[in-house]
């Protein structure tokens, strides 16, 4: 497949586009997604966008972005942590692919996130290793909140604990790679962080963009 490199811009502006339509339940679908487009992308693929998301099955991220086969780059994980498997997918669609767009996506009422609040709250006996894996990621973008005037509004707590920990793995992609940092520097690559509302289905952009939200 010959490769078009779409810059971060024009990448956001296909998502916040795409998640417009799912809003208004007016999604495109249709040659996304047919025979022919999957036939084409047998031989390569060159994603827009790629996505760090949550494995939370509210958030599907094709459907929410209203994008079809071969658009996106998904990566998922509970709490949309970032560990060294995330990192080097990552670094792998930016260089193997030229995607120039990096999206950490985080969603509302979050369970990796509720669970990590409960086990500082009420440490768990004999937890799983790996999911304290999981918890052991996330407690430093919450831990902070659970000293705070949030300790008394669980509510407020979870929204602004979403939300620290979206940006905490956009700081560590950001920082925490070589390849991405020469990414940054070098060809444009915006790494950039989200929240979707499992209410509404928008997807907010919580960093300053210049693209009509």
């Amino acid at each position: 497949m010959k490769r078009h490199l779409v810059p971060a811009r024009e990448a956001l502006q296909r998502l916040v586009e795409g998640n417009r339509r799912f809003v208004e339940e007016l999604r495109a679908g249709g040659a996304s997604s047919n025979r022919a487009r999957r036939v084409a992308l047998a031989t390569g693929q060159a994603p827009f966008a790629v996505i760090l998301g949550c494995s939370d099955s509210r958030v599907p991220v094709e459907i929410v972005f209203d994008q079809g086969l071969g658009d996106l780059f998904v990566i998922r994980v509970a709490g949309n942590i970032v560990a060294p498997s995330q990192i080097g997918s990552v670094e792998f669609a930016a260089e193997r692919f030229g995607t120039r767009l990096v999206v950490v996506l985080g969603h509302s009422k979050c369970g990796a996130i509720g669970a990590t609040i409960d086990e500082l709250l009420r440490p768990a006996e004999n937890q799983s290793r790996n999911l304290r894996s999981i918890v052991d990621l996330i407690r430093p973008s919450v831990e902070d909140l659970l000293h705070s005037e949030l300790r008394h509004d669980p509510v407020a707590l979870s929204r602004e604990a979403v939300r620290a920990n979206i940006r905490a793995s956009v700081d560590h992609l950001r920082h925490g790679s070589d390849v991405l940092e020469e990414a940054i520097r070098a060809y444009g690559l915006r790494v950039v962080g989200a929240e979707y509302s499992l209410d509404s289905g928008y997807v907010e952009f919580l960093d300053p963009i210049q693209v009509d939200q």
